[in-house]
Parts: structure tokens; sequence; C-alpha cells
């Protein structure tokens, strides 16, 4: 692609992406993650014709005047954007392909000393938030998302969000059904519903809904066991109290079960330091 068309094309992904950017000439002079690219762009091109201390030269220029420093070997494909940037490390073997966005501090890294590919692949239109750290010649697939200041050290399938350390898949992925089920649920439970919803990448409201489903489960099964066994002539599950999460005896009970966890510590630890 000419390089001119290049920069063209790099303008416009900005004000797709930054809801900030105003007007083309505080683009064009304002936003180092571009100058940054369009420097890789010609120390790439000097490094493909072997001239590799030209083209360091020309990535450590970029690096004093932009704070990202992008090894001249990476390829890295179209409209990609850099955010902020500042603290931005690309290495030497990372390929980056088409609507990929960075925001500060990412590092693309290695995690091997040997020749070769060791740094990762990030696929079209991939997303990795702030102080994330990829490491190693792992996979990003598709449009996947990384949180920030995740450190990714597995491939990513595609259409999938990670967090955490070590980065782990936190996508929710149910329907519409399923997550409102769970919020009656919750309620019902006395459960802060917060998070517990498909389209929030949070791995504790994960396992809340899961626990959601079992507890439902078990509830229908006890629901059926109730009736064979009135059928039979007894009387069970005639009526079921409701447990009110204010309740202060409830409370109270709760507060004594902390205390005896506490003390059982308190004697575990005592009989460590004694031996």
């Amino acid at each position: 692609m000419p390089f001119f068309k290049g920069i063209k094309e790099d303008i416009a992904s900005v004000f797709d992406r930054d809801p900030a950017a105003r007007n083309t000439m505080e683009v064009l002079f304002h936003y180092p993650g571009l100058h940054a690219t369009w420097f890789h762009r010609i120390s790439h091109k000097l490094w493909e014709w072997k001239l590799y201390w030209l083209a360091r030269f020309v990535s450590n220029v970029s690096r004093w005047l932009t704070g990202i420093e992008i090894h001249p070997g990476a390829k890295i494909g179209r409209r990609f954007f850099i955010d902020h940037g500042m603290g931005v490390v690309i290495g030497e073997t990372a390929e980056i392909g088409d609507d990929v966005t960075l925001y500060h501090g990412v590092t693309l890294g290695g995690t091997s000393w040997n020749k070769g590919k060791r740094h990762p692949t990030l696929k079209d239109g991939v997303v990795i938030g702030a102080g994330a750290k990829v490491l190693g010649p792992i996979t990003v697939g598709k449009s996947a998302r990384i949180g920030s200041n995740a450190v990714v050290v597995r491939d990513v399938p595609e259409l999938t969000t990670v967090v955490g350390i070590p980065a782990r898949v936190a996508q929710s992925a149910v329907d519409a059904e399923t997550a409102e089920r769970r919020r009656k649920m919750a309620k019902e439970y006395g459960f802060d519903a917060y998070a517990i919803s498909a389209d929030n990448p949070d791995p504790v409201a994960t396992a809340i809904g899961r626990m959601l489903d079992h507890v439902q489960v078990l509830d229908n099964k006890v629901s059926d066991l109730c009736q064979a066994v009135n059928k039979l002539g007894g009387d069970v599950c005639g009526e079921i109290p409701e447990v009110d999460m204010d309740d202060v005896e409830f409370l109270e009970e709760s507060e004594r079960a902390a205390k005896r966890r506490a003390d059982k510590d308190d004697t575990s630890a005592s009989g460590k330091q004694d031996t």
C-alpha cells in the first residue's frame, strides 16, 4: 500500500476509535501512536532491505520522540492504532493484523532468549488494554480483548475476553433468558445482582451465575421429591420458610461462625510456631 494512503487510513481509524479526536490537524500532529506507526513503516522497510543498523537508528529516534518502542522487524497490518502510547514495547518477531488497538503500557514480549519466533501474533481486530503483557509465541485470535494489566501466556481464542494474572477467559457466553433467570434468583436469595450478566467480563460473576444455576437445579429436584413423598401419603415441604438475609439471628450466627474460624486459624498458627 502507498505510504500516504496508509496515513489517510490511519487518521480515519483514529476518529473511529477515539471520541476525543476533534479534527484532522489535531490527529496529525498530536497523536504519538500514529507517529510511532509511521516511523515503524520506514524502519521496517529498511529492515527488509537488510539495512539493519539504519533501521534500528530510525526506530530509536521514534522511541525518543514518542516513548513507544517498536522493533523494526515486527510486522504490523493496516489501521494499527496505539492510544496514548507511552511505554508500549513490541518485539522483533511480533505479528499484528489489521484494525488492532493497543493502549499505553502494553508489552508484546518474549519468554525465551532463543532465536526464532518468540513474540505474539495478534489477529485482526484485537484490543489490548493498558498495561497488559502478552508474552511468548502465542496467538491472540480475531477480535479478542485483553483486559488492562492482564498477563497473557497462552493462546486466546477469537471473540474472547481474558483478564487477570495469568489471564483467563472472562466472557460469560449466556443468552438473555439465562441472564434474566440468574438475576431473579440472585434477588430472591439476597445476592447483589451486580455484574451477573452475559456481557460483563467478570469471572466472579460467571462463577456466581453457575452457582445460581446449580441452586435452581437442586430446588427443582427437592420440589419433585416432595411431591413424590406427598403422593405416597407423607406430608413434607408444606411450607418452606424464606431466608431473610437481614434477620438479626442469622447475622449473629454469621458473626459467631466467623469468630470460630478466626480462633481456629489463631490456634493453628500458634501450633506451627511451637513446632
